[in-house]
């Protein structure tokens, strides 16, 4: 695809509360692209199911042309997506979304943008990512869909990307794809992006952290334990024995490093994912209750309370806006002691 003469079209499609730096990010390497050779490889444009003013998560708007105004057909269409998607998985963005399906257009999703074309019908029996947060969510509500932790995902025409700064690398493997290793390594040199990261690269390595300081290997082993069995939660007998230590010395190196009991530490990681099922999807308390490990709905209502400060029914609510703009203060319980 070396020789490509026509300037591929890009449009992508943000929703309200797209997330600014994914999206400018998945745009940067092509107009460096573009600048370093000197010639119009890639064209993108913004749209909006509306057109107008699009208002991003961190509170800056951008300017997107409306779908009706998009008529021309264009070799990728993107969704790019954050809090809430299925809000803004309307019928006018699923019918655009389909439409070039028909036409084997490239479609992807950055950051949740996969929801969207889940619900588009077109990731059944395919490969998709979405930001490791709303992973619990999507599992739950696209079965049918194989769900990586990577940081992109190309399955053919069909590519995803979990957003923040692995829509450069995402974009950056497009221009390769497209255009050949020496524009892709030149672009991203341009843009100062030195490690470009690989196909199978996870969301979260388990080897290493960002600052450079790590946890020793039995927390490891015990937290791998511990995620692997959120919805039938194991005794912390069981889990010194994946951590291959003694109940005691699990106790010291939670304490040191984590700040927490083991236990206490289990208990909230459950919950954590419980929150993303209670504002993400609209699976019943019961259900979430009984996915996070909790065998009583009550108990399981008394503990997200203490965990959020407020019950699941008000956060179902509450945490469903985006984080900048939710009232002040937040609902995370704080300790008041000193």
């Amino acid at each position: 695809m070396n020789n490509v003469r026509q300037p591929l079209l890009f449009r992508i499609i943000v929703t309200p509360n797209f997330n600014m730096s994914a999206t400018m990010g998945f745009v940067d390497p092509l107009r460096a692209a573009n600048y370093l050779e000197g010639i119009t490889h890639f064209r993108w444009e913004f749209v909006s199911e509306q057109g107008g003013e699009c208002l991003s998560s961190n509170g800056v708007s951008i300017m997107t042309r409306s779908l009706e105004e998009s008529r021309s057909e264009a070799d990728f269409l993107v969704v790019s997506a954050s809090w809430t998607p299925e809000d803004y998985s309307t019928a006018a963005i699923q019918a655009a979304l389909r439409q070039a399906a028909r036409r084997n257009a490239t479609i992807g999703g950055i950051d949740t943008g996969a929801f969207v074309m889940a619900q588009a019908g077109l990731l059944k029996g395919r490969r998709a990512t979405v930001h490791y947060e709303h992973m619990d969510a999507f599992q739950e509500l696209y079965p049918d869909t194989e769900l990586s932790e990577n940081l992109y995902v190309f399955d053919g025409n069909r590519i995803s990307c979990c957003g923040g700064a692995a829509a450069i690398d995402f974009a950056l493997h497009i221009i390769q794809g497209t255009h050949g290793s020496a524009l892709a390594n030149a672009a991203a040199r341009y843009i100062f992006h030195p490690t470009l990261r690989e196909r199978g690269t996870p969301q979260n390595p388990q080897d290493s952290e960002p600052l450079g300081k790590t946890v020793p290997m039995p927390v490891r082993r015990a937290i791998k334990a511990m995620e692997d069995h959120l919805e039938d939660p194991l005794p912390i007998s069981e889990i010194c024995t994946a951590a291959e230590v003694s109940h005691r010395q699990l106790d010291r190196l939670f304490a040191r490093y984590l700040k927490k009991t083991p236990a206490l530490y289990y208990r909230d990681i459950r919950l954590d994912r419980a929150r993303g099922l209670v504002t993400q999807t609209s699976l019943s308390m019961a259900e979430i209750a009984f996915a996070s490990g909790f065998s009583s709905q009550v108990h399981f209502s008394r503990a997200y309370k203490d965990r959020f400060g407020l019950p699941p029914i008000k956060d179902r609510i509450e945490g469903r806006i985006p984080f900048e703009f939710r009232a002040w203060p937040m609902h995370r319980k704080t300790d008041n002691k000193g």
